[in-house]
This record gives C-alpha cells, sequence and structure tokens, in this order.
C-alpha cells in the first residue's frame, strides 16, 4: 500500500455511518451481510447506506458480491492488514519484535 491509498482508507473510515457498517461487517465475517440488512441493523436509509458502501468499496476496506436481486458485502480483511501494514511499516525504528506485543492484543480484541 502507498501512501496515497492508506489516505483513502482513512478517509473513507472517517465518518460514523461508514466506520459502523465496516465495524459491523468486521464482526459479522466471512459471510458477509445483505445490503437490507446492514441498513436495518445500523437504522440508516437505503440510499445513504449505498453512497457510504461505494466509498468503502472504492477505497478497499469492502467487498461486493451479487446474489440474485441482492448484494452480499463483507469486510476485506486484506485491504485493512494493508492499511495496517503500512501505518506499522517502521515499527519501533526497526525493531518490529517491541511492537509484537501491541499486535499480539490487537488479535486477541
Amino acid at each position: 500500500m502507498d501512501k496515497k491509498n492508506a489516505i483513502e482508507s482513512l478517509s473513507a473510515l472517517a465518518q460514523d455511518i461508514r466506520l459502523d457498517v465496516f465495524r459491523l461487517l468486521v464482526q459479522a465475517g466471512p459471510e458477509g451481510l445483505h445490503a437490507g440488512d446492514i441498513a436495518a441493523r445500523l437504522d440508516v436509509r437505503q440510499n445513504t447506506l449505498s453512497t457510504n458502501l461505494a466509498v468503502l468499496s472504492r477505497a478497499g476496506l469492502i467487498q461486493a458480491s451479487r446474489e440474485g436481486r441482492s448484494i452480499r458485502y463483507r469486510a476485506d480483511l486484506e485491504g485493512m492488514r494493508a492499511l495496517l501494514g503500512f501505518l506499522m511499516e517502521d515499527c519501533c525504528g526497526g525493531k518490529p519484535e517491541a511492537c509484537r506485543p501491541l499486535l499480539d492484543a490487537i488479535a486477541c480484541c
């Protein structure tokens, strides 16, 4: 990931609804959720949700797949790993073992 992509991803997450959507999709796991289910769980209008899903998708944070007449969304964990990797690329002055406790704590949350 480069700086431009990292800024786009962080910008996408820097909004209430989009952050809630991403976290909900992370909680949903690999099966993801249909757009209607996301809208219902977050009490968001469909057209508002659609716009926010597009922003998250362009930022590489979610993936969509069509299932008949509906669309299922999933968190793109590889996209999030790339972002976290970029943010921690030079962790601890070139001593990544010093960051291990932080990474372990994140993984356990």
